[in-house]
């Protein structure tokens, strides 16, 4: 097991590649500072593993959607013959419950968290959290949303994601990472190779630009990711309009200029 922060193992990728991927070495990156990190600054923001991690032969990548699933992914990462990577955020534990047995997760599977027909939200690792908000928000106003806890991005539940967006008219992915490359590219890709529909898919990360030193929860709210911000993706999703852009007059305070 490497324990490592996102932003640190990106400077160590050399080694990723040709000592551990091409060996096929089973070895388990635990991915601290993954995503928006805020206050730690602009070069430790943990926006591109997904990315170039699963770029690569013989990895998994996988990201819980809390602390309990972490203990489970960190045993399937025992079990599995091979290299692994898994991702979770800057801060706290949500407090859920936790287990008494801890399980190997069958690697590539999904898992339904709640059904819904107007929409639904393809999360990944702890923005499941944030996609559960927003259902229960919607619930009230008579919207009904698929809530969906994704757990792998590398290989990813290809079949999932087909029913998906074969009964619904739309599925939004969000993740805490750049858009590039990332989780819903990966939903893209595997529709695209079903030859499904990939008009129907919205992905909804962070941007192309590097995030500034500021207030974690600011940035979040800034780029919609919170609850409140993917509420608001949804509507606009749900009326035909395009997804809400970022404030320009707070640009300079939350993206990094260099």
């Amino acid at each position: 097991f490497a324990s490592i922060y996102s932003t640190f193992l990106q400077r160590a990728y050399d080694q990723v590649v040709h000592d551990i991927c091409l060996m096929n070495l089973s070895v388990t990156f635990a991915m601290d500072r993954a995503g928006i990190v805020g206050e730690d600054g602009a070069t430790h923001q943990g926006l591109y593993d997904i990315a170039f991690l699963r770029t690569l032969p013989n990895m998994v990548v996988m990201a819980p959607k809390d602390e309990n699933e972490l203990r489970h992914m960190l045993k399937t990462a025992i079990y599995h013959q091979g290299p692994a990577a898994l991702r979770y955020p800057r801060g706290s534990g949500l407090g859920v419950p936790l287990d008494p047995e801890i399980k190997a997760l069958k690697i590539g599977k999904g898992e339904v968290i709640q059904d819904g027909s107007d929409i639904a939200i393809f999360a990944y690792g702890h923005t499941v959290e944030w996609a559960q908000k927003v259902a229960d928000k919607f619930e009230k106003e008579g919207v009904s949303v698929a809530v969906i806890n994704a757990r792998f991005a590398k290989p990813l539940d290809a079949s999932l994601a087909s029913k998906l967006i074969q009964s619904h008219p739309w599925v939004l992915t969000v993740e805490d990472h750049a858009s590039q490359g990332g989780f819903g590219s990966a939903v893209l890709e595997e529709l695209a190779l079903r030859n499904e529909d990939t008009r129907k898919i919205h992905i909804h990360a962070i941007p192309d630009r590097f995030l500034q030193h500021a207030d974690r929860e600011e940035l979040v709210h800034y780029l919609h990711l919170d609850g409140e911000g993917i509420a608001d993706v949804c509507r606009m999703i749900l009326a035909g309009e395009p997804a809400p852009e970022p404030n320009p007059e707070q640009r300079k305070h939350f993206f990094y200029e260099g």
